[in-house]
C-alpha cells in the first residue's frame, strides 16, 4: 500500500506542536519519563485520543510469549509516537520504531527526540508501507 503522507498531518501537525510546546516550557535534557506526562497534557488538551504504555504482545512463529513490549504513545490508532531523550537519535532508534509501528500495524510513526536545540531538528517521521489500509477520518 501507498502511504500519502499528507493524508495525516491532522493527526501528525497537532504532535509535533504538542511536542514543541512541551520542548518550550521544559527544555532540553530531561529523562524521557518527563517528557510523556507533559504530551499527554498537551495531546488531551488538543482533543485526540491516545494510549499510553500501549503494551505489545510478542507472538514468535504464532506463539504469543510470556512478555512485551510497550509503545510511548498511540496517537488516534494511527501514529506511533517515540520519545527520546538522546545525544542523537541513531539508526537503532528508528529501527524501533519501525518494529513498533509493524507490530501495531499503525501506517505513521514519529520519533521524537527532546534533547536537541531546536525541536523541530529531533523530530523524524516514517511510514509503515506494510500497514493496511487504516486512513485517517
Amino acid at each position: 500500500m501507498l502511504i500519502d503522507p499528507k493524508a495525516f498531518e491532522r493527526i501528525t501537525g497537532p504532535i509535533i506542536d504538542s511536542a514543541i510546546e512541551v520542548h518550550r516550557h521544559m527544555g532540553p535534557g530531561l529523562l524521557e519519563s518527563a517528557y510523556l506526562p507533559c504530551m499527554k497534557y498537551e495531546l488531551t488538551k488538543r482533543r485526540l485520543r491516545f494510549q499510553e504504555q500501549r503494551a505489545i504482545p510478542l507472538v514468535y512463529k504464532g506463539v504469543s510469549l510470556d512478555t512485551s513490549y510497550r509503545v510511548d504513545l498511540v496517537v488516534e490508532d494511527l501514529v506511533v509516537v517515540e520519545i527520546k531523550s538522546v545525544a542523537e537519535a541513531l539508526p537503532v532508534h528508528r529501527s524501533q520504531l519501525l518494529t513498533y509501528m509493524r507490530l501495531t500495524d499503525c501506517p505513521v510513526g514519529l520519533l521524537i527526540n527532546f534533547n536537541v536545540p531546536l525541536l523541530k531538528d529531533g523530530v523524524k517521521r516514517v511510514l509503515n508501507p506494510m500497514a493496511s489500509s487504516k486512513t485517517p477520518l
